[in-house]
């Protein structure tokens, strides 16, 4: 609207992409040219600044940095690529006025690129294409260019859209070019772009104070803290102001605390325009999505909508006899529920139910990454849990079943697309398009059910010798795809409890894959490997070898036992069938039976028949 006031000292972008498209890495550079932070020797991706985010090297929670170029404030937002965490994105674009769209010069637009674009088009915001990665070898940034504008006709992207400006970049090298003949060596042509091309934000200063709560924060000092944009206004520490809930109803607080970014460190300020990116505390019953505004005409913002979860697990407290002997702190379901309830609060992507009278806790997500995230979290603050196996959301509408279907994109060596083409195929896939690379590998798209995919990664690794690289993202709910093959393999089961014996485990390698070591402490119940026969096995694992008082040379075989498999909360979340649970503690990961003797999983069993026929029976 051409009467809406603009603050002109003021830039709000966000930076998004696909995975490991160099995102966190390009704001490094802009806040080196600004001077905005000083690193560390040996310090490369500050953002990155979790300790999962470091070892995973995904950039999992958003975060907020300004810095100051030619007399403008510009407030960046580093953005999560992963489709898995798109609760984050899509608040945070409500923050911003303009997107740099990052896209890598050898791989071009991925699922995850298209996710997050679509996303910034539908809230109408100017992107900013930046082909990243330049000095890769094999990069193709002049043929990126026209996948990337292609795209973005998918999209339906507006005219105005369309005419986006192209950034050439190297993150690594902290360079960025409007020609790629031109050396130049800094990020000032970036900076010059953001400048000249996101609109300043809508700014009234006049009108009463308004913000739009995008994300919380926790601090065990000040409590709950509210991140957003003010929209109109300005705030004052001290102010009373009324917090709209999103049922409608007014509750009066006072701002105790403002906190503002500067460089990538929060600074506490007295006052608060429009347009600025800020943290409020003092208000204790806020939720995401909620409005904060002054009391003299308290007006809601249009809330924030966010995409339905698609996969659940049940979690509950360590019932395993090793529970406790851990480090564990957090032992028992109450300990479970209050974190739960905390991350639901935080979380907005994340929903929690009770079940089995609050013993056992439903926790639905966008995806089996963003619920390992949370366990892995969890483990990491001391809590010891017990984990189901993931299950897809079904819808019902109009007497049909629904399930979710992912878009997955999968490049492989040639040589191996046979492979992957029949193992997907047995899971149902269709398959969308098949080329080949400038460097020669096969990439190839397909539409899954998302059930299908579980365990499949794994899978993808052992038939390309590890070579194979996928990337999924949610595309939309469809008919139900009928039944898929389930593991083909079975497990081995301990007997009873002990310590487990290298001479026992010898024996049993060549039934298949140990998960364990020698001298692990074990539990009957407890999974310690697979059998390659397809049925459980109950086995002997803490059997010592006899001894005698004969001896002769020769008579003695050596052990040589294969490494075990290096137990991942990935690897074993997908690995679990329905009748298993991931037993995860501060130290350990361990697979188990979820009935532990052989006469309840029996008896189990039988039930589960009776109950199956009956239904059948009826039907």
């Amino acid at each position: 609207m051409p009467n809406q006031k603009r603050r002109k000292d003021v830039r709000n972008v966000a930076i998004i992409a696909h995975v490991d498209h160099g995102k966190t890495t390009i704001v490094d550079a802009l806040l080196k040219q600004t001077g905005a932070h000083i690193f560390k020797d040996g310090e490369t991706v500050i953002m990155d600044s979790n300790p999962l985010e470091k070892e995973r090297g995904i950039t999992i929670f958003s975060k907020n940095a300004s810095m100051r170029y030619k007399d403008i404030l510009i407030n960046l937002v580093d953005t999560p690529g992963h489709a898995d965490f798109g609760s984050e994105v899509e608040r945070i674009l409500r923050l911003v006025d303009g997107v740099v769209l990052l896209v890598d010069a050898f791989e071009g637009p991925m699922p995850q690129t298209k996710f997050v674009l679509k996303k910034s088009l539908e809230l109408h915001l100017k992107p900013i294409v930046v082909i990243n990665k330049i000095d890769r070898p094999n990069a193709q940034p002049d043929a990126v260019v026209n996948q990337t504008f292609d795209l973005f006709c998918e999209l339906n992207a507006t005219d105005e859209q369309l005419d986006f400006p192209i950034v050439f970049a190297s993150g690594k090298e902290g360079r960025t070019t409007l020609d790629l003949s031109d050396d130049n060596r800094d990020m000032k042509p970036l900076l010059d772009t953001i400048i000249h091309r996101v609109l300043p934000p809508v700014a009234d200063l006049d009108q009463p104070f308004q913000m739009l709560v995008t994300i919380l924060d926790y601090d065990s000092y000040i409590g709950r803290i509210a991140v957003g944009r003010i929209v109109h206004g300005s705030v004052k520490t001290g102010d009373p102001v009324v917090l709209i809930t999103r049922e409608g109803n007014h509750i009066r607080s006072k701002v105790t605390k403002i906190l503002a970014y500067q460089g990538l460190a929060r600074v506490e300020r007295q006052e608060a325009l429009a347009g600025d990116i800020i943290s409020i505390a003092g208000v204790p019953e806020v939720r995401v999505g909620e409005t904060i505004a002054s009391p003299v005409n308290p007006v809601a913002l249009p809330t924030v909508n966010v995409d339905e979860p698609t996969i659940s697990m049940n979690f509950s407290h360590n019932t395993s006899p090793l529970s406790g002997r851990d480090g564990g702190r957090f032992l028992t379901s109450r300990h479970i529920r209050e974190r739960l309830a905390h991350e639901a609060m935080m979380n907005v992507g994340i929903k929690v139910e009770e079940a089995d009278g609050g013993e056992r806790f439903k926790v639905s997500g966008r995806g089996e990454l963003h619920l390992a995230i949370l366990i892995e979290t969890m483990r990491r603050e001391g809590y010891e849990l017990e984990v189901s196996p993931p299950k897809v959301i079904f819808k019902e509408v109009d007497g049909d079943l629904l399930e979710p279907i992912e878009e997955v994109v999968i490049e492989v060596d040639s040589g191996y697309q046979g492979a992957v083409i029949e193992s997907l195929g047995n899971r149902r896939a269709d398959m969308k398009d098949m080329q080949m690379t400038s460097v020669g590998t096969i990439r190839m798209e397909f539409h899954i059910a998302s059930r299908a995919l579980l365990g499949f990664r794994n899978e993808l690794l052992m038939m390309t010798r590890g070579t194979g690289v996928m990337s999924q993202i949610f595309l939309e709910y469809q008919p139900f795809k009928g039944e898929v093959p389930r593991r083909p393999t079975g497990v081995q089961i301990s007997q009873g409890p002990g310590s487990s014996v290298a001479y026992a485990l010898w024996g049993l390698q060549d039934r298949g894959e140990i998960f364990i070591h020698p001298g692990d402490p074990l539990y009957e119940g407890m999974i310690l490997g697979v059998n390659n026969k397809g049925q459980d096995l109950v086995v002997n694992a803490i059997r010592e070898k006899k001894l005698t008082n004969i001896r002769a040379a020769g008579s003695d075989e050596a052990i040589h036992l294969t490494p075990p498999r290096e137990m991942t909360l990935e690897f074993a979340l997908e690995f679990i069938e329905d009748d298993e649970l991931v037993e995860v503690t501060p130290k350990h990961i361990r697979l188990r039976k979820r009935y532990l003797t052989d006469n309840e999983r029996r008896r189990h069993q039988a039930i589960t028949r009776a109950a199956n026929a009956s239904a059948a029976a009826k039907g």
